[in-house]
């Protein structure tokens, strides 16, 4: 499996001042030097934290693979379009939420999601999805000409050492084989940590794991090449 880091809590904690400190570009050129294999940012409709000019600096300055997370909107299709990054994940947004809740009703949507993503397919960059461990879900997404899935990790991730764990890893496991048979590559991602990113391997043919917060979280006590490194191993 591969790592993909998310900065998105990097250019967080820069906006919290307002300044430029801490630097996204260079939290990405860390990253890939310990370990990363893509970047990760999410260009949200608010732009709480990664903003436009980071995206555009960040496709000229990563040697790696930029993955733009997005919501069906727009104006970001406009950047993706402009960019050319290496992959776009498409996700829900709501304005209210701390970090994205869930995955993205494809099944409701499949034509507007087709019609969203055709050009940004046509224009070399690779679609994915970022959906439940849900089969009406994976159906959906095989049927939009998407090449990729991001399997939403965080009912797994809530409930790692309880009781629901099994329950709730078997449906991730489940999803995977079926997206896979239907055609689609899987990424997955979402409350991923340390501890429980391990069960990650009994996971047939996963890509790759798009992690963030708590590399960021560990950072603060061990340095950021450290964490990724950590991590890095922990996935590999």
């Amino acid at each position: 499996m591969l790592l993909g880091v998310n900065i998105d809590h990097i250019a967080t904690l820069r906006n919290a001042r307002g300044g430029v400190e801490p630097d996204v570009i260079q939290a990405a050129l860390i990253c890939e030097q310990n370990g990363a294999t893509s970047i990760t940012a999410h260009l949200r409709e608010d732009r709480r934290h990664i903003k436009d000019e980071d995206i555009y600096k960040l496709i000229k300055s990563i040697s790696t693979r930029l993955n733009l997370e997005m919501a069906i909107a727009e104006d970001i299709q406009k950047i993706a379009l402009e960019i050319k990054p290496y992959a776009i994940c498409l996700v829900p947004e709501r304005r209210q939420e701390i970090t994205t809740e869930g995955g993205l009703d494809v099944a409701g949507q499949v034509e507007r999601i087709k019609e969203f993503i055709k050009p940004i397919i046509n224009n070399g960059t690779i679609v994915s999805l970022f959906i439940d461990p849900d089969d009406k879900q994976v159906e959906a997404a095989s049927k939009t000409g998407a090449q990729f899935v991001e399997l939403h990790t965080g009912c797994y991730s809530n409930a790692f050492t309880g009781p629901n764990e099994e329950q709730e890893f078997q449906k991730l496991k489940i999803a995977a084989t079926n997206s896979q048979e239907l055609g689609l590559k899987v990424n997955a991602g979402h409350g991923l940590n340390y501890e429980n990113v391990k069960r990650m391997h009994e996971i047939p043919g996963l890509y790759e794991l798009n992690i963030g917060h708590s590399i960021i979280s560990r950072a603060v006590f061990k340095g950021l090449g450290c964490a990724v490194k950590d991590m890095y191993e922990a996935v590999k």
